[in-house]
């Protein structure tokens, strides 16, 4: 299938989700999480989650990275630019809903992308050469080809992968891992 199909079909799948289903796979999906490893690390970049679209909730590993005392690293996106300007979560970091439902931080100490060595990635679907498709707006890609090239990118699913994605670009940058509920997919 292709990417417009992909959309489609994975809009669906989220939307048949229960919100107890939710909760409970993004708490499988954390879990999962503390078997890679990726905890000598520092900098982690984290999604805050959009409700409305029914992603993971990242809260639950947002706990864990707090709980390791790692430095937390949250975007704020630039519609007219496409891109995402990242700023450190810290206890005075102020965050709020944008008109497309995105919580943000409203500004903040800024952190330079070379810095951030892991990236917990939005997706909507993904195959198993590790290809992700998430909204089609490309934040994402145009972020991940900014940052160094060992950060590692990390997919959070509630799904296993499709076999392939027909439409890949040259600009489409792919993951190292998807962690699902049940599975780590390491590419």
């Amino acid at each position: 299938m292709n990417k417009n199909e992909l959309r489609i079909e994975y809009k669906k799948k989220r939307d048949a989700l229960l919100q107890s289903d939710i909760e409970d796979y993004s708490i499988a999906i954390a879990n999962q999480l503390l078997r890679l490893k990726i905890w000598e690390k520092n900098y982690y970049h984290i999604f805050l989650s959009i409700a409305s679209q029914k992603e993971i909730d990242t809260s639950f590993i947002l706990s864990i990275l707090q709980g390791k005392d790692k430095e937390v690293i949250i975007s704020k996106s630039n519609f007219k630019e496409g891109t995402l300007t990242n700023f450190l979560l810290t206890d005075n970091t102020a965050v709020k809903v944008n008109k497309y439902g995105i919580p943000e931080p409203e500004d903040g100490i800024e952190v330079p992308n070379k810095k951030i060595d892991v990236v917990f990635i939005p997706l909507l679907a993904y195959d198993k050469k590790g290809n992700r498709i998430g909204y089609g707006k490309g934040f994402y890609d145009r972020f991940l080809a900014s940052c160094n090239n060992e950060v590692i990118k990390i997919g959070l699913s509630f799904f296993p992968p499709e076999e392939s994605i027909e439409d890949i670009s040259q600009h489409d940058i792919s993951l190292d891992y998807c962690v699902t509920p049940n599975d780590i997919y390491s590419f």
